[in-house]
């Protein structure tokens, strides 16, 4: 997990180049895009953007001849229901070919709608719509991400009435996403079935079947360490690391919430 730091790093790095190619292909918005790469990569953290330089979870598709990866990632084919597949996602050399490499995706036809919104929002509706992600909620995970660093203000750069200053100074004063609240001695129930970790991280271990509370072990009916959808836990610490919330329960800890998407109500 992406500490504030690091978010602000990857932030740094790659709205630049967003904002130069976005200029170059004639895209009015560059916050939507900028979100997608935060939302996509884990901040750049995740294998395929570490290692690929594929910030957006580019597949290949058929017309793709450059080099590519298999990897397994997850796909919301019905609502509420996550399905583990393995694809092939497109790599690159390094940030600024990955960054090409997202415009030159969203060049087909079936994304021209794209080209001509002006807001965060309009712009990841269209892309959505248009069949870029499957997740039904993939428009509000991505605008919690341009709430909580500004990245309107990066816009505001693509359309040459700020600078790059100003923007990055405009990151670090990010909304909190008002809705993402947590409280110690509330009982709250598993949407999925969630990992127990050691710490508040995905960099720290994830727990045996053996090692959660003789009670928990009860919801973890495949013995795999992770505790069952609806399972109802209570929360005992809250720890915050940017957009992201973790919570302490009798076992460990769990993602709440988590990348824009809330896995405990």
């Amino acid at each position: 997990m992406a500490t504030q730091a690091q978010q602000k790093e990857f932030i740094n790095q790659i709205a630049p180049l967003i904002v130069k190619y976005a200029k170059k292909n004639g895209y009015k918005c560059a916050s939507g895009a900028i979100a997608q790469a935060c939302l996509e990569s884990g901040y750049g953290l995740s294998s395929l953007a570490a290692k690929y330089h594929n910030y957006f979870g580019l597949k290949c598709g058929g017309s793709w001849k450059g080099a590519s990866v298999n990897m397994r990632t997850m796909e919301e084919y019905t609502v509420g229901t996550l399905t583990a597949i393995s694809d092939n996602f497109r790599a690159y050399k390094d940030m600024e070919t990955g960054v090409a490499g997202y415009y030159d995706f969203i060049a087909y036809s079936r994304y021209k709608a794209v080209k001509n919104q002006t807001t965060p929002e309009a712009y990841l509706t269209a892309i959505k719509a248009a069949g870029y992600a499957t997740s039904s909620t993939y428009v509000n995970n991505n605008m919690r991400v341009v709430m909580a660093h500004n990245l309107t203000a990066w816009d505001a750069v693509l359309n040459g009435t700020s600078d790059t200053a100003a923007a990055v100074a405009a990151a670090g004063a990010g909304q909190a996403d008002p809705a993402v609240s947590f409280t110690a001695g509330k009982i709250y129930t598993l949407n999925v079935e969630l990992n127990v970790r050691t710490d508040a991280g995905m960099w720290s271990r994830k727990k045996t079947h053996a090692e959660l509370t003789a009670n928990e072990k009860l919801n973890d009916k495949d013995k795999d360490g992770a505790i069952d959808k609806g399972t109802k836990v209570t929360c005992q610490e809250v720890k915050r690391d940017g957009s992201d919330v973790w919570i302490r329960i009798p076992s460990g800890w769990i993602a709440a919430y988590y990348q824009g998407n809330r896995y405990v109500a």
